[in-house]
């Protein structure tokens, strides 16, 4: 999965993957091969170009609560840097894209399950209302009300194992006063 990191005013898109047993990086649209050794729970030896590097990853506190802040602690300093939460990412260009449509299916944006539900048919919710958390990838994301809208069907409920895709929650626009 591609994530936008920022160190200081530089933007890079950067994606890991495996494939065929050999870990390769993306950094903005260059791969590198890699090697990953995880040597203690936030210390890692990468080997990239034939040389070796240690590096150390902690977490730090952003102000931004869709960014994940590191510090990587290298040879030559340390580094800090954000993560973009790709799953935020998602559900916010997917709700974005439900209040242009109009409403209609909340539909799960990746497998999971349904932590908590905040609302019930009938109910009608205010755009940016918390509607359910879902749980995937143990990260838990909330899904919002696009717009101003009514409840007309709960798909779900607390506890459900959810499919990429499978329906969630039915709204009904309010009309515009």
């Amino acid at each position: 999965m591609k994530r936008t990191l920022t160190i200081g005013d530089e933007t890079h898109e950067l994606e890991i993957y495996r494939r065929r047993g050999k870990l390769t990086m993306v950094w903005d649209g260059e791969e590198i091969p890699l090697d990953l050794v995880k040597v203690e729970p936030t210390s890692y030896s990468i080997i990239m170009d034939a040389h070796s590097v240690g590096v150390n990853i902690d977490r730090v506190r952003t102000m931004d609560p869709d960014l994940h802040g590191f510090r990587a602690s290298l040879y030559d300093g340390a580094y800090d840097f954000t993560l973009q939460d790709p799953h935020k990412t998602l559900l916010a260009s997917a709700m974005a894209r439900a209040k242009q449509a109009g409403g209609g299916l909340m539909k799960a944006l990746m497998p999971g399950k349904v932590l908590k539900l905040f609302v019930h048919e009938g109910e009608t919710v205010e755009e940016g209302q918390p509607i359910l958390i879902l749980e995937a990838m143990k990260m838990q994301n909330e899904y919002t009300a696009p717009m101003n809208a009514k409840v007309v069907k709960i798909h779900v409920e607390e506890g459900m194992a959810l499919e990429i895709s499978a329906p969630m929650v039915s709204l009904e626009p309010l009309a515009a006063e």
